[in-house]
């Protein structure tokens, strides 16, 4: 990409200023009075070096875009009042160049509406004071052209710059995508490495008989169901201890069910390592028949909910029948 310094913008916008001041100066001699001029030639410098004053913002304020129209409108007023229009002014007529000049840089710093106005301010005086064929010998169409060419441009960077910034937007959003699939595929491959370390042995063992059992080993088969099944319903839940203590449970006759529904997933490492500790310890002092762990709602002060259910030796499983053990929750923040 090809790329313009803005000072060297700046610095060729001052000096093509400086031009028009200069050819002001030098034809007061042809005025009737040089004051009207000399006060033009001021107006017009203190505009110019307001406009191309460096700014932190690219727009140019409402307040200087006004001043920049008004002297756009009073700098005809100004000089002509001193001019003959039927005579041959010269370079006295160096305000139609001035006026074009600072109507372009009020569009190249986007306020578009003041230097249309100013430029139609500028041909309007001309009709008036020289006639309708004085806009093409005064110049008065070339700062027209030129306010027009500064519009384009204006527009097309406004509109590069939003395109930019919304293809830039896409492309984080992709990248974004991008990661979290490669982290669900990096993940899916984990799961399903470690659930192929836990099931093989069994599955083949299986195999090898024929599918007879025996009764120990069926309860070995279901407690191996259950640790996979842990493995995808209890994602964040599960560290070393927690497995250890859920298994322990489990040889105990307690059925776990473990339910990670995000709840945690914004917790540091050491803030979920100290609610799933907690979390090991309710498992491994219950003695409840059935302990269900949820993970609550990510606003939720409590980080992980667990619940120890007895069955009621006069009634069914039923869970609606069942007391409540244990009730637990674990706090985000201690």
């Amino acid at each position: 990409m090809i790329s313009i310094p803005r000072w060297l913008l700046l610095v060729l916008g001052a000096l093509f200023s400086a031009y028009h001041v200069v050819l002001g100066i030098y034809s007061l001699g042809q005025a009737a009075s040089p004051w009207p001029a000399v006060v033009a030639l001021l107006l017009y410098s203190t505009a110019t070096t307001l406009s191309l004053w460096p700014a932190k913002r690219v727009r140019m304020p409402d307040w200087l875009a006004a001043f920049d129209l008004a002297v756009s409108i009073v700098l005809p007023l100004l000089v002509t009042s001193q001019l003959d229009p039927d005579a041959e002014n010269g370079y006295a007529t160096w305000y139609v160049a001035a006026v074009g000049t600072l109507m372009t840089i009020t569009a190249a710093r986007r306020q578009l509406t003041a230097a249309w106005l100013g430029v139609i301010a500028l041909a309007v005086q001309s009709v008036v004071w020289a006639g309708p064929f004085s806009l093409g010998g005064l110049g008065v169409i070339g700062s027209i052209v030129w306010v027009g060419i500064a519009h384009m441009l204006t527009t097309a960077l406004t509109t590069a710059a939003r395109e930019t910034r919304r293809y830039a937007q896409a492309e984080r959003e992709a990248a974004a995508w991008q990661a979290a699939q490669d982290a669900h595929l990096f993940e899916g491959r984990m799961r399903l490495a470690h659930t192929n370390r836990l099931a093989a042995p069994m599955l083949r063992r299986i195999a090898d008989r024929g599918g007879a059992l025996t009764e120990e080993q069926r309860t070995e088969c279901r407690m191996l169901e259950a640790a996979i099944r842990d493995e995808i319903r209890g994602r964040m839940l599960l560290t070393d201890a927690v497995r250890f203590e859920v298994q322990r449970a489990r040889a105990r006759g307690i059925t776990v069910t473990l339910l990670d529904e995000g709840g945690i997933d914004d917790l540091d490492e050491a803030t979920r390592n100290r609610v799933l500790s907690r979390l090991a310890d309710a498992v491994a002092e219950s003695s409840a028949d059935r302990i269900i762990v949820r993970t609550a709602a990510e606003a939720s002060p409590v980080a992980v909910t667990v619940v120890g259910l007895r069955e009621s030796s006069t009634s069914s499983s039923d869970s609606d029948e069942a007391e409540v053990e244990l009730w637990l929750e674990i706090p985000r923040v201690l």
